[in-house]
């Protein structure tokens, strides 16, 4: 049973929800299936049915399904019809357009696809968290060593620490200013033309 290569595209259909997505058998051809979870379409190419495929959409041999697929689903330039035993998918993007027809598959074969789909898109999640994780790490790992932030940090280093901080006898760290002889008590800054006399107690 071929693993789901995708693109993966989700298509409604008369209220119905159908999960749209291609694999490529172990043969290297090419295959388009449609489920809703219960029931499985599938193109069940053989590689010569690939190739009359390709003909007849006027698509070289060597052109690739997938790519076409990934186009009109980022455009969502597909649309799907169900039947009971058939479902037709058509892909139209700019000058190129493509039909598919899909054939039910049986319960036995569409128990398998759904396995084989279920378990593929598990491994697709875990690759992707992984790949999601490594590029965190990475990301995290650049901005550490980034020139701008070894440059905040070389800054920091240089400037001085204009924080206020005890002496080691518990008081303020601004040093008293030292009055100059002469200075003013009650009024610092102006210093008396005359020199200090002291204080005469003779006449009192």
């Amino acid at each position: 049973m071929a693993e789901p290569a995708g693109p993966f595209h989700a298509l409604w259909h008369g209220g119905h929800q159908y999960l749209c997505y291609c694999a490529a058998p172990q043969s290297s051809g090419f295959n388009v299936y449609v489920t809703n979870a219960s029931e499985v379409w599938s193109t069940d190419f053989t590689l010569e049915k690939l190739e009359g495929h390709k003909s007849r959409s006027g698509m070289c041999p060597s052109e690739d399904y997938s790519t076409k697929f990934r186009e009109a689903f980022e455009h969502r330039a597909a649309a799907l019809t169900v039947h009971d035993s058939k479902a037709t998918l058509q892909l139209k993007e700019g000058t190129w357009s493509l039909t598919f027809d899909l054939f039910k598959l049986p319960c036995s074969e569409a128990r398998k696809q759904l396995q084989a789909l279920m378990f593929g898109l598990v491994g697709c999640v875990s690759s992707l968290e992984k790949r999601l994780e490594a590029a965190e790490d990475a990301a995290a790992a650049a901005a550490s060593c980034s020139p701008e932030k070894n440059r905040l940090q070389s800054q920091r280093l240089l400037i001085p620490d204009l924080s206020p901080r005890k002496n080691r006898g518990g008081g303020s760290a601004v040093t008293a200013k030292r009055r100059v002889p002469g200075e003013s008590l009650i009024n610092p800054g102006f210093k008396s033309k005359k020199a200090p006399t002291g204080v005469d107690f003779e006449d009192s």
